[in-house]
């Protein structure tokens, strides 16, 4: 009878033996599953965020889409695109094309140092002015600030010529003028601010609109085409007088004298 109770008992306590076994492989199973589970969410959520980083990095950025789009080109303008801009009422064949960057400190040295003078030249019609602005400093430099101010500039031609030459000598002002290596003219804020020293664009709601909403962004981007393709325009400033480039000058004296060479006399 003592035999037998013992055998019965270890048999039994065999059979728990086996079945907690049982129990526990089952538990280690359900884990190793959901944990395997939890691997293969946080791989797919990895591969799906690396697929939407990709497809974000793949999608035009806004001045690529400004490329493409089709172009609102500001008024007094002329030419494919409006990409030709002349300022001046002048009777003569006289022209003086100024080739600039936004960004550019020698572009905004010229202007401060004698832009009133060429400014007067144009109004006592001794010459057309003529413009084209480029972008390449973004590229050179990193940034939009460029090409968004000329987007600007585009709103102030749309309101006037004046307009646009005052806005111009404000964004290149001592006072207004960012360092070549900071990228204020991308801040639309930054924009309107400025041209609200202008008395034809301060407080100008429909100005401030084509600022804020990109409107004259795509002829922008066709006025920097135009730019980049122009001949004999290695650098910025770069002047022309009757197509013709001139060494830039640094003084009213040095201006008055290429215009003589030039032959651009009253």
């Amino acid at each position: 009878m003592s035999k037998r109770n013992t055998q019965a008992a270890k048999t039994a306590a065999r059979e728990r033996l086996r079945q907690e076994r049982e129990r526990q492989a089952k538990r280690d199973k359900v884990k190793r599953q959901a944990v395997v589970a939890v691997s293969i969410v946080g791989v797919l959520a990895i591969a799906g965020g690396i697929s939407y980083a990709v497809v974000q990095g793949n999608q035009p950025s806004k001045w690529e889409k400004a490329a493409d789009a089709k172009v609102v080109a500001p008024a007094n303008t002329s030419g494919k695109d409006g990409t030709t801009v002349v300022v001046g009422e002048s009777k003569t064949d006289n022209t003086v094309h100024l080739y600039e960057d936004p960004r550019c400190p020698a572009c905004a040295s010229f202007e401060q140092n004698i832009g009133e003078t060429v400014h007067k030249g144009m109004e006592d019609g001794d010459y057309k002015l003529s413009f084209t602005i480029g972008t390449f400093l973004d590229g050179n430099l990193s940034g939009e600030g460029s090409k968004n101010a000329l987007s600007a500039l585009g709103a102030a031609l749309n309101v006037g010529s004046e307009a646009f030459l005052d806005y111009k000598t404000a964004l290149f002002s001592a006072e207004y003028h960012p360092e070549e290596s900071t990228d204020e003219f991308a801040k639309d804020d930054y924009l309107i601010k400025v041209a609200n020293t202008v008395d034809a664009l301060k407080n100008n709601k429909k100005f401030q609109d084509a600022v804020e909403k990109g409107t004259y962004d795509a002829w922008a981007m066709r006025m920097s085409k135009s730019f980049d393709s122009a001949e004999g325009v290695q650098s910025t400033p770069t002047i022309k007088i009757n197509d013709k480039v001139i060494e830039n000058p640094g003084s009213v004296d040095q201006w008055q004298t290429a215009l003589k060479d030039a032959g651009v006399t009253k």
